[in-house]
């Protein structure tokens, strides 16, 4: 189809072409992100390879004290007069062998079976005695912080021996190495950023990113509870978390409850997405239109609305909701009649309606506030340029404001989307799951899979089968989000509206 056939198209069909259009990149889509994921795989081989090739030619090409350093970390600054680094260097070898011997060492050996020793009860007299044996919950986590120590001592062995060679080629070319305080300075001025997001970096290393491997560790052994430390023991158990949510026929209550809350949780993610798009963009272009008044209170009012916590909305809600709860109140004051509707917790179909109109209720004043702006940006000529040329408020908002809208819009769009993939508040403060499925395993007819994640952690104790399901969500929702992010005219023509 040729731009001017396209031009011609009225908006439904202009979405039909669109929509097939887009269906048919899907597998393009999808190919190209795996390719890529493959293309960084083999790059990062390739950088490996490359690392132990200079390793070697470093090594062969080093001084005597260049080659000690490949044992004694900082011998070659030390012997170059770089004596603060080379320090420093030293101690970080030091503090990494006592580690090991005193601390690291004893889980690390143990990282394999994760314990063997039971913890036992002996008869002492009257009493029992409890003899305690391996903790498997300690041996997982301090084998993981001793994995993250190690890795980051090998970095710093890298760096010793790279180090090493260049204070050698200095010293060749004639060249005294820099003191402590020119370094000092260079990292108050040209290394600044280092300095600025050294204690950041340190700080997600503690508390985001050793969590985070110990969590997926978890989703590999067999910590439920019926294994729980330091009582019993748990250990390593392969992919069967993972195969036990899709075995229908072996373990067919989890399946089929992962499976359901699956298609549920999608359907939500996107009827509460866009619902609040598109009614957020009614409501801000009826806000922003010519010849409204008080537009500055309308938006106001909507500002407030935000400013009050979500968590007080959605449980007010729940109160208003209940069989004998205002609503029904009100009902019965109009109609006469004494009214009894179960909102949340009788019928699924209500009880997922509902919670779709109330995420609405807590949605909209975002997306309105945010469209505000976008329309007050819109540029004024580009609207003038239309009326000229006889286009109607429809062909004006088909051709203008929506494809800006959607330009400026799709990251947030994507990032809502997959916000409600895990809006836990709505509606686990709202109905709490329910109502009841007894042929769902721990959940309810309006759980999402965050929600059954937290009951299997909480309520449960299945620590390992949560652990793989957050898996399986962060593995949908990255990949989702990086090809529809990677395939938006936003990233591939960021200048389109500039």
């Amino acid at each position: 189809m040729t731009f001017i056939e396209y031009k011609q198209l009225n908006p439904i069909q202009r979405f039909a072409y669109n929509f097939k259009k887009g269906l048919a990149s899907v597998p393009k889509a999808v190919g190209g992100f795996f390719k890529g994921i493959g293309t960084g795989i083999v790059s990062l081989i390739t950088t490996i390879i490359n690392g132990f090739r200079n390793y070697g030619t470093t090594f062969v090409k080093g001084d005597l004290f260049t080659k000690l350093s490949y044992i004694i970390f900082g011998i070659g600054d030390l012997s170059k007069g770089k004596y603060y680094k080379g320090l420093i260097y030293l101690l970080v070898e030091v503090f990494y062998i006592i580690f090991m011997a005193s601390f690291g060492g004893q889980y690390i050996s143990k990282f394999g079976t994760l314990g063997t020793v039971e913890t036992t009860f002996v008869q002492d007299g009257k009493f029992k005695k409890q003899i305690f044996g391996d903790n498997s919950m300690l041996i997982l986590l301090y084998s993981v912080l001793t994995i993250v120590v190690t890795v980051i001592v090998f970095a710093i062995y890298i760096s010793n021996i790279k180090d090493a060679y260049k204070m050698e080629q200095l010293k060749r070319d004639g060249i005294k190495p820099s003191s402590f305080a020119e370094d000092m300075r260079e990292y108050l001025d040209g290394k600044y950023h280092i300095t600025l997001l050294s204690l950041p970096v340190l700080l997600i290393g503690i508390f985001n990113i050793l969590p985070l491997i110990f969590m997926i560790l978890i989703a590999f052994t067999s910590y439920d509870k019926s294994h729980l430390p330091p009582g019993t023991l748990f250990s390593w158990v392969g992919f069967s978390n993972f195969t036990s949510v899709f075995d229908i026929v072996g373990n067919s209550t989890r399946a089929t409850t992962f499976i359901e809350l699956t298609k549920w949780t999608f359907i939500w993610a996107i009827l509460a997405t866009f619902t609040n798009y598109i009614l957020g963009m009614i409501v801000a272009l009826m806000i922003n239109k010519k010849g409204i008044k008080f537009k500055s209170l309308w938006r106001t009012l909507f500002v407030l609305a935000i400013a009050v916590p979500q968590f007080v909305s959605l449980l007010l809600m729940n109160q208003i909701l209940q069989t004998d709860g205002a609503m029904n109140v009100l009902l019965s004051n109009i109609t006469g009649q004494d009214v009894h509707i179960q909102f949340l917790n009788n019928s699924t179909l209500m009880a997922r309606t509902t919670v779709v109109i109330v995420n609405c209720w807590v949605g909209i004043p975002y997306t309105i506030l945010s469209m505000s702006g976008i329309l007050m940006n819109i540029p004024e000529d580009l609207y003038e340029s239309a009326r000229i040329d006889g286009a109607g408020p429809v062909r004006t908002f088909t051709s203008i404001t929506l494809p800006y809208m959607l330009f400026v819009t799709t990251p947030q769009l994507i990032t809502q989307f997959v916000g409600n993939i895990n809006n836990f508040n709505v509606i686990y403060l709202l109905t709490g799951g329910g109502p009841s499925n007894p042929d769902f395993y721990q959940a309810g007819n309006t759980d999402i899979l965050v929600t059954w994640l937290f009951k299997l952690t909480m309520t449960a104790q299945d620590y390992n089968l949560a652990a793989a399901i957050g898996i399986l969500v962060f593995i949908v929702c990255a990949t989702l989000s990086l090809i529809v992010y990677n395939n938006s005219k936003s990233m591939k023509d960021e200048e389109a509206f500039s």
